[in-house]
């Protein structure tokens, strides 16, 4: 028996040894695939850095610049052993000034995007190039011409010439990539040509304040000069950005690298390369962020959506949209901010007929409002003309001394002859008023959402907002000629 137990015992040891070694394996295996699963490409970016090279190129240009003209000098007197020194360190024409000019060179990157030869890149790798010369990865080199531009989004559409088809890589949907995810660049950093360098996604929907469009994928893959139009590819050998911009105290990578977003960048190229240039919708209202005093004031229960702060002669004028209106859904998608609405608008096709829902006086009501053409609008937008007031009326609120417009106003004031509101003569600096910005000059246009043109319309309407138990007013202010809201506390 005792023989029996130790066989026992000894055969339980084994089995556990043997149990203990599976478990070892599998939790070794699984480390190993969640380790794989988590970087997203293997041990290795070889092979898809191998297969997208080849649709990567490098962008060289040549643009000619005039030397500055030098001041004439005295006349060197003939015989001089300075004369000829002179004229050969000075290069004098007949005037006696500097007639050279030189070549200035530039690298930058890009990507085709077809076989026949389409080629994307960053405007600023190219603007005011007298020559585009594209290198390919065979070290072939083709003359490139410029198809269409587009400076609001830093984006150039180039074509080559090719006796036979190029390999050329596809864009990706930028919106489903996440923080986190591995990416690619390539390109051409500091003219080395052809360099690879590996990272994540830091942040998505950066703005750099660029444009009205930014839309900026951020990366800590190396990004340098001559990166610039090169593409930002994920783990499925998509491209998702256009490495566009660094921010280095140094001018070198210090892992804060930005690509515009491919969900923006492919709606340009389509453009570009159908008309030569973009044709964006265009709203027509001037519009602005709400923070949660200005959604209180308006009735809002969170401060999401665009408020309208004018309405110029356009679409929406048209169609009813008036200032102090929030949008809160444009063509069947919620606004969540001016950014969002924005790129909304600019994505939308000219001419299209789109439904917005607007909140105006406590209620929603769906406005139609058929599209025009940014471009177009941009070249041509005036502001209209309004009446002359009445003559000069003081009073004081909310810390602000304000004053009716009279010729002797605008003149001291600075203001414009067709001004029209209430004018701000003082603002107590211990204020809400001066706190929010507001300052002597500015002209207040409504308050509480009705215009105003004598002091006591200001007072007024204050007052009604305090009987109506609100705790803050919305202002509409307007300074050269620019409007924007301002919610001021009652308690001022």
């Amino acid at each position: 028996m005792k023989s029996l137990a130790i066989t026992r015992a000894n055969a339980w040891s084994k089995s556990q040894t043997y149990l203990f070694g599976v478990v070892l394996a599998l939790a070794l295996l699984l480390v190993q695939t969640v380790t794989v699963s988590a970087r997203g490409a293997g041990d290795s970016f070889a092979d898809l850095a191998e297969s997208l090279s080849p649709a990567v190129v490098n962008i060289t240009t040549t643009q000619t610049i005039a030397q500055p003209n030098r001041p004439a000098l005295p006349q060197i007197p003939k015989g001089s052993p300075f004369e000829d020194f002179f004229k050969d360190f000075l290069d004098q024409g007949p005037n006696g000034q500097n007639q050279k000019q030189r070549r200035a060179t530039a690298l930058g990157s890009g990507f085709i995007v077809s076989a026949d030869g389409y080629i994307v890149t960053n405007n600023h790798v190219i603007d005011k190039a007298d020559e585009i010369v594209i290198e390919l990865f065979s070290g072939m080199e083709l003359d490139a011409k410029l198809i269409g531009r587009d400076t609001k989004t830093d984006i150039a559409l180039l074509k080559v010439e090719a006796d036979e088809p190029l390999p050329f890589v596809a864009f990706g949907d930028s919106d489903i990539s996440r923080v986190g995810d591995w990416v690619l660049a390539i390109g051409n950093p500091l003219g080395q040509g052809f360099s690879v360098s590996a990272g994540i996604i830091s942040a998505n929907n950066r703005s750099l304040r660029s444009g009205p469009y930014d839309d900026f994928i951020q990366t800590d893959a190396a990004i340098n000069r001559g990166n610039s139009g090169g593409p930002l590819f994920n783990m499925d050998g998509d491209v998702i950005g256009v490495n566009t911009a660094i921010i280095s105290p140094t001018g070198g990578s210090i892992g804060l690298g930005f690509a515009m977003a491919s969900n923006v960048v492919s709606g340009v190229v389509g453009q570009l390369k159908e008309f030569g240039e973009t044709r964006r919708g265009w709203l027509g209202v001037s519009i602005q962020d709400l923070d949660m005093e200005m959604a209180e004031a308006l009735g809002l229960e969170k401060a999401a959506g665009a408020l309208v702060s004018d309405v110029p002669e356009g679409p929406a004028k048209e169609a009813g949209i008036l200032a102090g209106d929030v949008i809160l859904n444009f063509d069947g998608k919620e606004v969540d901010d001016t950014r969002g609405l924005i790129k909304q608008v600019g994505n939308s096709e000219v001419g299209k007929s789109v439904r917005v829902v607007v909140q105006r006086d406590g209620k929603t009501q769906t406005i139609k409002v058929v599209l025009s053409r940014r471009e177009d609008a941009e070249k041509s937008l005036v502001v209209p003309a309004v009446s002359k007031p009445e003559s000069a009326k003081e009073e004081e609120t909310l810390g602000m001394k304000l004053t009716s417009l009279t010729d002797e106003v605008r003149k001291q004031l600075r203001l414009p002859k067709d001004a029209k509101g209430v004018a701000v003569v003082t603002v107590d600096e211990d204020s809400d008023a001066f706190e929010k910005g507001l300052r002597t000059g500015d002209l207040i246009a409504e308050v509480g959402q009705m215009p105003v043109e004598k002091p006591t319309d200001v007072s007024k309407a204050v007052q009604a907002a305090k009987d109506a138990g609100r705790k803050s007013v919305l202002f509409l202010v307007r300074r050269d000629g620019n409007p924007r809201f301002v919610a001021l506390s009652l308690d001022s």
